[in-house]
């Protein structure tokens, strides 16, 4: 989900994280290896393009939120930008269309970056655009028996509401559900 809420054990959100890095790795050594090679104004307008369109308006536009839900469109327009697909899509596109050429790699350097230094995935319509810790994430390492990493994430400013998503946490009709069900289950034993 996001560094605040993985909702995975903090050992296997390292992991995944770990593999991203080697990405990284092996992304930054071609980059080094064929710096000669590389246009650089191109270079550095794919790597940059990725969060002008896809990170920044979110970022905006949650800021001045105040804690309120903002459009899905910032969800989609992160996921599409962030996606290895997509900019797999658009390096196979450029090599059609413009040349292949080494400065492409500034797109897989930019994500693994982004997953494997931050720890950026996906967003998810039910938490806040930016990473604010959940509770829910807590008390799934409370029942766990984890100990909570170190926090991070945006602090609110004092006075506003934790910032939210765009899919209630819980719904009581669901919660009922539940409840009926682990009652039979528990009933049928």
């Amino acid at each position: 989900m996001d560094q605040a809420n993985p909702f995975e054990t903090p050992r296997t959100y390292s992991l995944h994280r770990a593999e991203y890095l080697v990405g990284l790795a092996v992304s930054t050594g071609l980059i080094i290896a064929h710096a000669t090679d590389i246009r650089w104004p191109v270079a550095v307008a794919l790597f940059l393009y990725i969060d002008l369109i896809g990170y920044i308006p979110g970022a905006i536009a949650f800021r001045r939120s105040g804690g309120q839900p903002i459009h899905k469109g910032y969800y989609v327009a992160y996921n599409v930008m962030h996606s290895l697909i997509a900019q797999g899509a658009v390096a196979a596109l450029w090599c059609w269309l413009v040349k292949p050429e080494w400065a492409l790699l500034l797109l897989p350097f930019h994500l693994f970056g982004d997953r494997g230094l931050f720890g950026n995935f996906m967003k998810s319509f039910a938490l806040p655009f930016e990473p604010v810790r959940q509770p829910g994430y807590l008390r799934l390492l409370d029942d766990l028996g984890l100990k909570h990493p170190k926090p991070v994430g945006h602090p609110t400013e004092p006075g506003h509401p934790a910032p939210v998503g765009h899919i209630p946490a819980a719904r009581p009709a669901a919660e009922g559900v539940s409840q009926t069900v682990a009652a039979g289950r528990g009933a049928a034993r």
